[in-house]
């Protein structure tokens, strides 16, 4: 008789809405949730719950955040609206985009530091938005390669989760929208040309559905709830999340 896997779930939720300073491309911000996030949060515990019933799977009692305040105060309200024992782990794996020695700088301070230094050039129009691009500064990163970070963190813990759960299973991430719409692009979920024309909604989970019959190469397919469609003109504003 063929061994049966265990179904395993991902509820990946962005933050609450928080109050983030303007014109500031950097999404290292250290404010937390509003009001207004801290109901998404709580809205979010009665969507993954009714998720579990419908799928018939154990919700898994540690909630994995991104180390930045307002996805651990997130991960927090789904905890207590859940109702039932919990505990968050932090990772910094899982925060937004770095700039790194530009972190909560805003952009014409950026681009005039880089107009100011010899050893670099102005940067491409649209950089903020620009997938690839990476400013020349230590700690900084792309988007994609904070999708990438993103992704493998994702893969990581459904690898070992595919290896040690007997019953389906419910993960709970809180985390952030462009980190993860990249990671999205690399774990197969989207198109990249999808990418820029999406967002997510304060504290509305997607789900999502892993295949662990291959635990290196695990398949992803996306099984519930509803990106956020981007206006056309906003697509080339700063990505801060």
């Amino acid at each position: 008789m063929l061994k049966t896997h265990p179904k395993l779930y991902l509820a990946f939720v962005r933050h609450g809405e928080y109050k983030q300073k303007p014109q500031v491309p950097s999404a290292l911000q250290p404010y937390g949730i509003s009001n207004q996030g801290s109901e998404q949060a709580l809205e979010a515990a009665i969507q993954i719950q009714k998720f579990a019933q419908e799928h018939d799977c154990d919700i898994r009692s540690t909630l994995i955040s991104s180390s930045l305040l307002r996805a651990w105060q997130t991960a927090d309200f789904i905890g207590q609206g859940l109702q039932v024992p919990y505990q968050i782990v932090e990772s910094s794996k899982l925060v937004e985009r770095s700039v790194g020695a530009m972190t909560n700088l805003a952009v014409e301070e950026i681009e005039a530091c880089l107009a100011a230094d010899p050893r670099y050039s102005s940067p491409p129009e649209g950089w903020k938005s620009d997938s690839f691009y990476c400013l020349p500064y230590d700690g900084a990163e792309s988007l994609m390669q904070a999708g990438q970070r993103v992704a493998n963190h994702i893969r990581d813990t459904f690898t070992e989760l595919a290896q040690s759960v007997t019953q389906d299973t419910l993960q709970i991430m809180v985390g952030h929208g462009a980190s993860f719409r990249h990671a999205a692009h690399v774990l197969g979920l989207l198109r990249f040309e999808e990418i820029a024309g999406l967002s997510m909604y304060y504290g509305v989970p997607l789900f999502f559905e892993y295949d662990a019959h291959d635990c290196a190469n695990g398949q992803w397919k996306m099984i519930g709830g509803e990106w956020k469609i981007r206006q056309s003109v906003l697509i080339d504003c700063p990505t801060i999340d």
